[in-house]
Order: C-alpha cells, then sequence, then structure tokens
C-alpha cells in the first residue's frame, strides 16, 4: 500500500511537471548571469561614417555610452542588395536575409499587379483607426522568419515580454516578430497606437497617459540648432538648393512644427517624426511603456526584450542629405535623447542590468549634385524612362508590347504569359531586357530569373547581395541596380527627396554595429567585417536559447566578455 501511495505521488509530481514546465533560459553553465533586459536599438538611415565623424560632439551618456563603454564594429552592414527600411529592421533580429525572410523591400506588387506592404494586413484594424498604405491595419503576417524575440518567448513558455516601438509600423513591427506587442506612431492622431493583431483595445497605462495629451508638447516648437556655429563647419551651410519640403514643411532651419494650426492637428502630427521631436516622442513613450509594463523586472525572473526604432533620421537626410546642417544637428540631438532614455530605462531596470544593441537598418548616398560638384557621376534614374525605352526594344525585336509590365524595388516584372505564347525561350528574352536594361544611362547591372533560379550569378559583391536580396516567390524577373552615386526617383514624382538609399552600395550597406553591457560585452573598437544578420545569434547565444528560424549569421565572439 505504501509503495502505491508513493507511487501515485511521484505520478502527481511529474504530471504538474508537464502541465507547468521549468521556465527557460537559464544561464549556462559557467556562464554569465542573463541579462534583465535586452533594449535592441535602432537609428533609421544612420550610416558609420555619420556617426564616426560626429563622435567628438556626443554626450557620454548617449551613443558614446556604446561607442567608448562598448563593443563597436566599424565594418558592419546590411548585406543586401535593397537596402531600405523594412530590409533592414527584419534582417538584424531574425538573422536572415531577404530570401529568407519574404521581406524584399517595403513594398512590392504580386504577378497581377497588385500592391503588397510589407506589414499590410487588412484583417487587423488599427486601434485608433488610422490608415496605412492599401489596407486599414498592419501585422507580421509577411514576415516568414521567426526573430530572437520569438524565441526568447518560446524558450520561456511565453513569460519573457517582447516589445517594440517606433515611428514607423514596420520599424516596430519586424523586429517584434510573431508574438511580440507592436507600437507605432499615428500621423492622425500623434500617438503611438497598435493593432488588433496584437490586442483588442490599449491597456489602461495607455489611455490615462495620453489623457494628457504628452504628443502636442512640440506644438509651435521651433527647430533652431543646439551647438554653436563652430560645431557645423563640418556640414554644409542651411539653404541648400536641393533640400526638399516634407508635406509642406519649410526647407530651412528654424522651421516651426505646427506652423498654420491654431490647435496640433493633422499638419503638426503628420510632421512631428520630420525632425527631432519625432525622436523625443518615440523615447518618452518607450520609458512610460518600460515602467508601466514592468519591462526587464518581469516577476518569472527571465529575460525581457525591447526593441525602439527611431525613425526621424531617414526622413531628415531624405529630405536635406546626410551633408547636411540639419542632418548633424539631429544626430546630435537624437544623443541627448538616447542618453535621457538610456538613464531613465537604467532607473528602472537597474544599472547594470541591461544589455544594449544598436545598430541601423541602412545608410545614405550623398545628395547626388553634392556627388557631382565633387568629381563624380551621379544623378536620378527615372525608372519609367528606363522602362519605356526598354520596352521599345523588345517590342521591335520580339513583338511584344510593354513586356517589362511593372517596375518595383529591384527590377522589372515580365510577361511571361506574352512570351510562352510566342514560343519564344524566357532566358533569350530575358537576357535581352537585361542587355537592353544596362544600355540605358545611369544603369550598372542586371541579372535574370533564370541567373538567380540556377545559381549563375558572377562572383563578385553585389551580385552576392542581389542574391541574398532576391526571392522567386515575390520578386522581379529582371533585377536592376543603378551606378554608384544614382537611385531611382521618377521625375514627376510629387514627393521628390534630396537624395536617397536603397542600393548595395557602401554608403549604403555600412552602418553602426554597437554592443554594450559591461557583464556580457568586452569593450573595443572591431575592424572585423561583420553583419547586421549576426545580431540574432549573438544574443541567442548570450540569452542561452536557440536562434531563429532562418538565422545563418555568426556570433560575435571577439566582442564576447565570456566566449
Amino acid at each position: 500500500m505504501l509503495r502505491l501511495v508513493l507511487s501515485l505521488v511521484a505520478l502527481a509530481a511529474a504530471l504538474a511537471g508537464c502541465a507547468t514546465p521549468e521556465r527557460a533560459p537559464v544561464a549556462a553553465p559557467g556562464s554569465l548571469p542573463l541579462p534583465k533586459l535586452v533594449l535592441v536599438v535602432y537609428v533609421d538611415g544612420l550610416s558609420q561614417d555619420r556617426l564616426a565623424r560626429a563622435h567628438d560632439l556626443l554626450s557620454p551618456n548617449g551613443l558614446r555610452r556604446l561607442t567608448d563603454r562598448g563593443a563597436w564594429y566599424s565594418d558592419a552592414h546590411q548585406a543586401h542588395a535593397f537596402t531600405v527600411t523594412a530590409v533592414g529592421h527584419a534582417s538584424p533580429m531574425t538573422g536572415a536575409h531577404p530570401y529568407q525572410t519574404g521581406i524584399i523591400a517595403n513594398e512590392w506588387r504580386s504577378r497581377d499587379g497588385k500592391l503588397v506592404y510589407n506589414t499590410g494586413d487588412p484583417a487587423h484594424r488599427y486601434l485608433d483607426g488610422s490608415p496605412v498604405g492599401e489596407g486599414d491595419g498592419v501585422s507580421p503576417k509577411n514576415l516568414k522568419a521567426s526573430t530572437v524575440g520569438d524565441e526568447l518567448r518560446y524558450a520561456t513558455n511565453d513569460a519573457s515580454r517582447v516589445f517594440a516601438v517606433s515611428g514607423k509600423d514596420r520599424g516596430a513591427i519586424l523586429p517584434g516578430g510573431k508574438t511580440g506587442t507592436a507600437y507605432m506612431y499615428s500621423a492622425r492622431t500623434g500617438r503611438f497606437t497598435s493593432t488588433s493583431y496584437y490586442m483588442q483595445a490599449h491597456p489602461a497605462w495607455w489611455e490615462r497617459y495620453y489623457a494628457g495629451k504628452p504628443q502636442d508638447q512640440w506644438f509651435h516648437r521651433r527647430w533652431d540648432p543646439l551647438l554653436d556655429a563652430q560645431a557645423y563647419a563640418r556640414a554644409l551651410p542651411d539653404g541648400q538648393p536641393w533640400s526638399t519640403s516634407y508635406r509642406k514643411l519649410p526647407t530651412r532651419m528654424g522651421m516651426v512644427y505646427g506652423m498654420g494650426e491654431t490647435a496640433p492637428g493633422p499638419f503638426y502630427y503628420s510632421t512631428l517624426l520630420a525632425g527631432p521631436y519625432g525622436d523625443e516622442a518615440t523615447a518618452e513613450f518607450a520609458i512610460e511603456l518600460v515602467r508601466q509594463e514592468g519591462v526587464g523586472r518581469n516577476p518569472a525572473g527571465v529575460p525581457d526584450l525591447l526593441a525602439v526604432s527611431f525613425s526621424s533620421h531617414d526622413y531628415i537626410n531624405h529630405n536635406f542629405g546626410p551633408e547636411s546642417i540639419q542632418s548633424l544637428d539631429h544626430l546630435v540631438r537624437l544623443d541627448r535623447t538616447l542618453a535621457r532614455f538610456f538613464d531613465a530605462v537604467d532607473a528602472a531596470v537597474g544599472a547594470g542590468n541591461v544589455l544594449i544593441v544598436a545598430t541601423a537598418d541602412h545608410g545614405f548616398m550623398n545628395v547626388p549634385e553634392f556627388s557631382a560638384g565633387r568629381g563624380f557621376e551621379a544623378g536620378r534614374v527615372d525608372p519609367g524612362e528606363t522602362r519605356n525605352a526598354v520596352n521599345a526594344a523588345a517590342e521591335k525585336r520580339f513583338g511584344i508590347p510593354k513586356l517589362a509590365y511593372q517596375h518595383m524595388t529591384g527590377g522589372f516584372s515580365l510577361d511571361y504569359a506574352a512570351i510562352d505564347a510566342r514560343g519564344l525561350p524566357r532566358e533569350e528574352v530575358e537576357a535581352f531586357v537585361a542587355r537592353a536594361t544596362r544600355e540605358q544611362p545611369g544603369i550598372a547591372f542586371t541579372f535574370t530569373r533564370t541567373q538567380l533560379e540556377r545559381g549563375l550569378m558572377p562572383s563578385h559583391r553585389i551580385a552576392t547581395l542581389v542574391q541574398r536580396a532576391w526571392h522567386p516567390e515575390m520578386a522581379v524577373d529582371v533585377v536592376v541596380v543603378p551606378k554608384p552615386f544614382h537611385y531611382f526617383q521618377s521625375r514627376t514624382t510629387s514627393s521628390p527627396n534630396a537624395c536617397s538609399h536603397g542600393t548595395p552600395y557602401t554608403y549604403d550597406t555600412n552602418v553602426p554595429l554597437l554592443l554594450q553591457g559591461e557583464r556580457w560585452i568586452r569593450p573595443g573598437r572591431y575592424a572585423d567585417y561583420v553583419e547586421t544578420i549576426d545580431v540574432a545569434p549573438t544574443l541567442a547565444h548570450l540569452l542561452n536559447i536557440r536562434p531563429p528560424s532562418a538565422s545563418e549569421g555568426r556570433v560575435l565572439k571577439a566582442a564576447l566578455a565570456q566566449p
């Protein structure tokens, strides 16, 4: 009888253990304690060279906390061809390139011409009613790989909390993965909101926070230079002729946000991100989230993860160029904002308990007029004009009108139905279109679907980055890469940019990669070539969890305090 009782007790204990699995991860034997919080910071559009050139103007507890007291990789790259926001936010936390993540651009078109927004999902509405793109909601539906946050939550039976905050939906949703909670800026209300994918209603603390209308504090605030004139000698003077206006904002320093409105309204909210105060709003909301959700103070004793993407630098570089006084002043102001943000996180979580990773989704080319003034061939390539010229040549050769029937990020889609109806070999037609495209102004490289599918690519860097960025189910049939110092922009666009990004050249791929946390990271300046996909396996190693599903990066062993 006693043996039976003991057996029943043992069985009950075993069943209880199955019902309540041990919470993991735990520190590996002989390793350091796990961080309470992993903080991942993106600065949208910040290239490595801009950080290096402004380093002496930065504050001790902002970005210099990371560069001077952490590991700074100066030869880090977003190592794929089409360096845009969505792609660059997906890669670090998945450890994967676009051919695996499925995020090949900010938007693309299906074969039938339907526009696909990278995070678009009309099944999930914005909680404050704000529309986006072609639908009325967003989610991580299109992301085909898991993230560090997804794997952390899996390892802890969902006890770890994963949050992501950004001025752009893609800057929050893609780093947050399938199981995190994303908040993004609403240009309609000036608030950071979520969607029904994550929750059916905002939490009570969110309602209390926005009851005070903190988003209105920058209404009629001027943007003037923060430092004295000598500090900006390394930047171009204000008022360059190529400066462009974001939604009719002025194109010189001294701009006032909300000018023309007597109270905060649609114009003010829609332009707030295009200046330094958008980043301040992002930081303030993220701090409130940390405090109210107890991020980094997990009652289960497991790590939490927070990703925050600061979006304003991208808008400013598009409008004024990375060499502008606006770009430099904004970086200085963002640095001060980051210092306050880091201090607030330390106060909430405890100094020494936070592991920080900082990077950027892409760099930025110089303004073409600036590059031309320095003796380089530079310019803007109109994709419509290029496609029209190629189609004219193709129609003359094959008798097929509008053979390249649409353009999107990366090149042209071809009318294979018309090609097959005429009994033409697809490979021959693709090769003709590729040659005809290379003959157009401003074009450096072209690659065909046949080359990409069969692995017939040349053995140079550009071809490798194109292969990584190409997804066979949704990408173009002829990939087109502009020449250095060129980018695609229609001559008739209603919203021109002073300059842009999106190419495989180093000014677009070379971004900062910084890691800081005294317990886990060995400080130093590292010259090794690394890629942003190395972030995911490095964090997985430090958190003692499995790497994300498509991860192909490597652990940054040299920067680890304890390999």
